[in-house]
């Protein structure tokens, strides 16, 4: 009988610790992901920005590229303090989906690379609301400052998949953030002005030339 208490006792021992010990490694998980995810999303930023048929979608490409490098880096700082070094992998979602655009072109590429984009944000603000609300001090507030920019992003990628129709290159600016809403609630594209689109970044040398870790398409 008492050994029976005994083993029990140490079997509810273990399993605890093993909960324990889950929770612990939860935000050390979280960092590794979202450094593989920002990864992915530069490398796939870079294929848009470098081969869309259309200037809005390669100026998403852009704004990619430029803001989750800057999102990598804040995961890389705090992720030394878990032991975690930078590294260049990518996610093995975004490197099926790398391959699939490399053989596409012109309209077939716009359209697959924004419903990718919108799918993994989708993905992505889902992941990194559930580590905002876990509670895990300074990474659970990484999740919490990320969130407002993959809400963008969606966002972007939601105007450009519903004004893009047939991809005719009548797009609203980026720059203009109040105009890029869910398609929800948005009036008819025909009953708004369109924006003449130009590639105001392409006298812009936008890549960081001191990087050697980001993936760069061959032609």
């Amino acid at each position: 009988m008492t050994r029976s208490i005994l083993l029990a006792g140490s079997m509810l021992a273990a399993l605890s610790f093993g909960s324990l010990a889950a929770r612990a490694d939860s935000p050390r998980e979280f960092l590794m992901q979202a450094q593989q995810g920002a990864n992915s999303e530069i490398m796939l930023g870079r294929l848009a920005a470098e081969r869309a048929r259309n200037p809005g979608v390669r100026e998403f490409g852009q704004t990619l590229v430029s803001d989750h490098r800057q999102g990598r880096e804040e995961v890389r700082s705090l992720g030394y303090r878990f032991g975690l070094q930078p590294t260049r992998e990518m996610t093995q979602e975004a490197l099926a989906e790398r391959d699939r655009l490399m053989a596409m072109r012109g309209r077939g590429f716009d359209r697959e690379f924004i419903r990718y984009m919108i799918d993994d944000h989708r993905k992505d603000i889902a992941e990194f609301r559930d580590e905002a609300r876990e509670g895990h001090g300074a990474v659970s507030e990484l999740a919490r400052r990320q969130l407002p920019t993959l809400r963008k992003h969606l966002d972007m990628a939601m105007a450009l998949d519903n004004r893009s129709g047939r991809f005719d290159g009548n797009y609203v600016g980026a720059g203009d953030t109040s105009d890029w809403r869910d398609r929800d609630n948005q009036p008819s594209p025909d009953s708004r002005p369109l924006t003449d689109w130009r590639d105001r970044n392409s006298d812009n040398d936008w890549r960081d030339r001191n990087s050697n870790n980001d993936y760069r398409p061959s032609r």
